[in-house]
């Protein structure tokens, strides 16, 4: 059991659909200080009060002001949560555990509001562009799920604008990925990016390549993806540079992440900068060092130019979206 000096304590969550992050933080002068950060499987519960009411049982605590990132969209104060069977109430959390103010907002919003925040050695940066201040920056992040946002410049501060675009149409760029458009198509009907651009795109891009007969499949291989998160040993598999069909899976998956990015700068007007965030993006930081994700990013015909002076990070810190949350809550009134 955790005690602390801090008379109130502002609770803030990160909710995905794998895991779920609940930290308490202290308001500190240059924003908000993180006392204890726990984790939480996020399938193994029935509700997200479930996961507080452990929380605080292990870390009592005196909590004012509350706000999550949910994965999915929220509104009214309320969320169907996308990647599991959650519906999520600012008004049903209040209640249940008397908290004077609880907020709900996209994840990646959360995630968002966190960006301006970090320290420089928090990224990593995948180019040598300069960012230009007080521009748009946008927000992209696969993980179970792909979440995107954007951070717009007004009146001398950045306003987070929530999104659903993950679940926008994936726009193949040439034969290869018509083929696998082709091929989801068949199986869920509308083919959104993030039926390619997450961690289950990723197992579905490998799937089309072994349906197609792209790859030869290894008996060692093949048990170990029954055995285990198909996902995360096709990724080792190919940044360990083990098996051909895995690398060729996580370079369309970075190829087309790269031009997703780009279509989103472009959308907003990033010129502030582009952030890849989310579970995966730092995990596979040796192959978005490779060329194949700026190509890709920067592929765009007459805009081309424009892209490759737009600055790309990756964001190292996998509790961003719980510190942008924690900043929400002290603005809460």
């Amino acid at each position: 059991m955790t005690h602390f000096k801090e008379k109130t304590m502002i609770l803030a969550g990160d909710i995905g659909g794998t895991k779920t992050n609940l930290g308490l933080f202290a308001q500190g002068k240059k924003g908000p200080l993180p006392k204890v950060i726990k984790t939480f499987s996020s399938k193994n519960a029935p509700d997200l009060e479930t996961i507080i009411r452990q929380f605080l049982e292990i870390h009592p605590a005196s909590v004012t002001h509350a706000c999550f990132g949910i994965a999915g969209p929220v509104i009214n104060g309320m969320s169907k949560t996308t990647n599991l069977p959650w519906n999520v109430s600012e008004a049903r959390i209040k209640e249940q555990f008397n908290f004077n103010h609880v907020m709900l907002l996209n994840d990646l919003t959360a995630t968002a509001m966190a960006v301006p925040l970090l320290n420089s050695d928090e990224f990593f940066p995948l180019n040598q562009a300069e960012p230009i201040k007080g521009r748009n920056l946008a927000l992209i992040a696969p993980g179970t799920g792909l979440g995107i946002a954007m951070l717009i410049y007004q009146n001398d501060q950045y306003v987070p604008i929530p999104s659903e675009g993950g679940h926008a149409d994936f726009a193949p760029n040439d034969e290869t990925e018509d083929e696998l458009w082709r091929y989801l198509h068949r199986r869920y009907g509308h083919v959104s990016i993030e039926r390619v651009v997450s961690g289950p795109g990723l197992v579905n891009i490998y799937r089309w390549l072994k349906d197609s007969d792209h790859l030869n499949e290894p008996d060692g291989l093949r048990q170990k993806l029954k055995k285990m998160g198909p996902a995360k040993i096709i990724t080792e598999a190919a940044l360990a540079n083990k098996d051909g069909g895995c690398v060729k899976a996580l370079n369309m998956f970075v190829s087309i992440f790269g031009a997703v990015a780009g279509n989103l700068a472009l959308t907003g007007m990033a010129t502030g900068g582009v952030y890849l965030g989310g579970g995966i993006s730092p995990k596979i930081l040796s192959k978005l060092k490779e060329d194949i994700f700026m190509e890709a990013f920067t592929n765009k015909g007459r805009f081309k130019e424009l892209l490759e002076n737009i600055p790309v990070n990756v964001i190292l810190n996998d509790k961003a979206g719980l510190v942008g949350a924690a900043h929400c809550a002290t603005m809460l009134k």
